[in-house]
């Protein structure tokens, strides 16, 4: 099949977009070992930076973005740790908070065989859960940042709150909102994500990530999964994404153009809602085959890797206006070829990352993603003129395996 393929300049030494990542910074203890001593065998643990939406903003700036971190740690020893680690990657920590009297949020995480995670959280009244409602100013979306935050800041009614402001206020400054649904069953009461809620927050969000796990979780009481996503994209978002471990990557974009279509590429299927006659584009990735060593931060350099593509692309409607008539860009996100461009770079994103242990190093820089990419031939270059920068790093030795 031909791909009708449309290429813009640039503008001259664009800077990218702010992404601002609200939510938890926590210590990851990463499990490392067993330490014999006398007849006990000793787990021994690994401190690392950590955090879902400190992840993201980390691997934002690793590959050159403009990232944020709005959040709450202690003042506390694991505080300090935290708020130097993202300042030696480069994250603005102007809206760091330091919580006078709660303790820092920990995380125990177990690797099995093949390097998928499990988490043991100590979180109760940790800083994190604390932010409150009153610490969102308007001057945080005075830059109109890409919002990005996930489903561990809705735990508990107090912290729900405080992410429901984030996101009215967002909304209302004219900032695109992304939420990586992240679901942490453990972390909500009697163990179980308060689902309505959750899908509140999905239905005020532009991009949505999930979990092919996740997405069955949240469509119960729908009539299907697609006729889920489909009501989402109805509500407001704009781009669903449902990533599957090594398996293929699905996403959906809300209401398609002709010259979307004609740039789109193949194994794309056009998807007609019964509901008001609406229509989305769905198409698939297929994530690469590595040698998995640790999953922890796979979904939040995924995410990074999206969010800083976007935010290299322009904002202004004049310098839009070309992308925009060749089907390029749809509602201030990419579309067609440029989108897909966009999800194999970050899909390229999540494979290094999981190729290496812990979250914040094992975060990959712009090179290493556009080297992994060119020694599989994978085709980005509508998105590539847009970066910054675009050093390729050596072609990566060979690998075995897949996830993340």
């Amino acid at each position: 099949m031909t791909t009708k393929t449309h290429t813009a300049a640039a503008p001259a030494n664009a800077a990218p977009r702010q992404v601002l990542c609200f939510g938890e910074a926590l210590i990851d203890f990463l499990h490392s070992g067993i330490q014999p001593q006398g007849p006990l065998q000793l787990p021994a643990y690994r401190q690392f930076p950590g955090g879902a939406p400190a992840n993201a903003a980390v691997a934002v700036a690793k590959l050159g973005g403009n990232a944020r971190f709005a959040g709450q740690v202690g003042q506390d020893a694991f505080g300090d740790f935290l708020a130097h680690a993202l300042s030696a990657y480069g994250v603005d920590l102007s809206l760091l908070q330091r919580h006078p009297t709660a303790k820092t949020a920990l995380a125990f995480v177990m690797l099995d065989e093949s390097g998928d995670r499990s988490f043991s959280f100590y979180r109760d009244q940790s800083a994190d859960v604390l932010f409150a409602p009153a610490q969102i100013t308007a001057d945080w979306f005075a830059a109109k940042p890409i919002v990005h935050f996930c489903s561990n800041t809705l735990t508990d009614d107090f912290i729900a709150n405080t992410t429901q402001q984030l996101v009215q206020q967002a909304r209302a400054a004219g900032c695109l909102v992304s939420f990586d649904v992240n679901l942490r069953h453990n972390l909500w009461a009697g163990a179980k994500a308060d689902r309505d809620c959750v899908n509140q927050l999905v239905q005020q969000a532009d991009i949505v990530k999930f979990s092919r796990d996740e997405l069955q979780y949240l469509a119960q009481g729908a009539a299907s999964e697609d006729a889920y996503l489909q009501q989402s994209l109805q509500a407001g978002c704009q781009l669903l994404l449902v990533t599957d471990g090594a398996h293929r990557i699905d996403y959906y974009q809300s209401s398609y153009d002709d010259a979307a279509q004609n740039s789109t590429i193949q194994n794309s299927t056009m998807l007609n809602s019964t509901m008001q006659n609406h229509t989305s584009h769905k198409d698939t990735i297929q994530p690469p085959t590595v040698q998995v060593v640790d999953t922890t931060a796979g979904g939040d350099a995924f995410m990074g890797g999206l969010l800083y593509s976007f935010s290299c692309l322009p904002t202004d409607h004049q310098a839009q206006h070309g992308l925009i008539k060749n089907g390029l860009i749809k509602n201030g996100l990419p579309a067609g070829g440029l989108l897909k461009a966009c999800i194999e770079f970050a899909t390229a994103c999540g494979a290094v990352t999981v190729t290496r242990p812990g979250a914040f190093p094992a975060l990959p820089d712009l090179s290493e993603v556009l080297g992994a990419l060119a020694a599989r031939q994978v085709e980005i270059s509508p998105l590539l003129p847009f970066f910054p920068t675009a050093t390729i790093a050596p072609t990566p030795s060979s690998v075995t395996t897949t996830v993340f």
